[in-house]
């Protein structure tokens, strides 16, 4: 792919895949809400929201893929998320068609299947939604829209069910989500240049010894994670293993998946 836009491209995982989607003769298009700190010299910048139509058009203009990551990143009020989540969805991929934008990768989360039970078996890549929060319920509608888009109009969709990507795992539950930055980098590589994957959910993990979720879609689009959260699991915890009825690890969705409200940001 010579030229990608990345869709809140200022945020966390923006400010992770930015190096690490640079590739020699690609040139990568940023835009978010707020200015992506740091432009290089492969880089350009636009500001402004996924739900203006006349800037995301400008934004898809030339471009080989869509990268979407723009939206709230947590739970929020439901006006919230329909404006930015869903609506901002559609809009990206209403202006990838009408500018002939031929793939896009979408970034969907755990979240979407969060009140699914852990079974003793890994999750197929498409376990059946079953959304913990209106954010995830955001995340349903996201696959569902690439997945319309991909089949009405012939685009390539690839929507990734990300786990915790953080620099590291932040609690125990993440020892089996955790979801590298440098493999997130390797999954987007991959969901970029796999050839003709029409419509894809895939598991957006790392290759961690006590993973809850399938490789197989991973694979079959040429995804290889390397980082294994296990490293950090003897200080996660703390000489002894959980217990298997804690409430963050019988859910896919951990603690979101309870009937404890889960905070919103303001």
């Amino acid at each position: 792919m010579s030229a990608v836009l990345i869709t809140g491209a200022a945020g966390l995982i923006g400010g992770y895949l930015r190096p690490r989607l640079s590739r020699p003769g690609r040139r990568l298009r940023l835009l978010d809400i707020e200015r992506p700190a740091d432009p290089r010299a492969d880089e350009e910048i636009m500001v402004g929201s996924v739900t203006d139509a006349q800037l995301i058009r400008q934004a898809c203009h030339d471009m080989s893929a869509v990268v979407h990551l723009a939206g709230i990143a947590t739970e929020a009020e439901w006006p919230r998320i329909l404006e930015s989540n869903i609506n901002g969805t559609w809009s990206v991929l209403e202006a990838a068609r009408e500018t002939g934008v031929p793939r896009i990768v979408l970034a969907s989360s755990n979240h979407a299947a969060g009140f699914s039970p852990r079974g003793d078996d890994r999750a197929p890549d498409q376990l059946w939604p079953r959304p913990d929060t209106y954010y995830g319920v955001s995340k349903v509608a996201m696959e569902a829209l690439g997945s319309l888009y991909a089949d009405r109009h012939g685009m390539d969709v690839v929507c990734l069910r990300i786990g915790t990507c953080e620099q590291r795992p932040p609690d125990v539950r993440a020892l089996s989500t955790w979801l590298s930055p440098d493999d997130a980098g390797r999954l987007v590589e991959a969901a970029l240049t796999t050839p003709s994957p029409g419509f894809r959910v895939v598991w957006g993990v790392s290759a961690n010894t006590r993973r809850w979720w399938s490789y197989a879609g991973g694979e079959a689009i040429g995804y290889r994670p390397a980082d294994d959260a296990e490293q950090y699991a003897a200080q996660l915890l703390d000489g002894g293993e959980p217990a298997p009825d804690d409430p963050a690890l019988t859910r896919v969705g951990g603690l979101w998946a309870s009937r404890a409200p889960v905070p919103t940001v303001p």
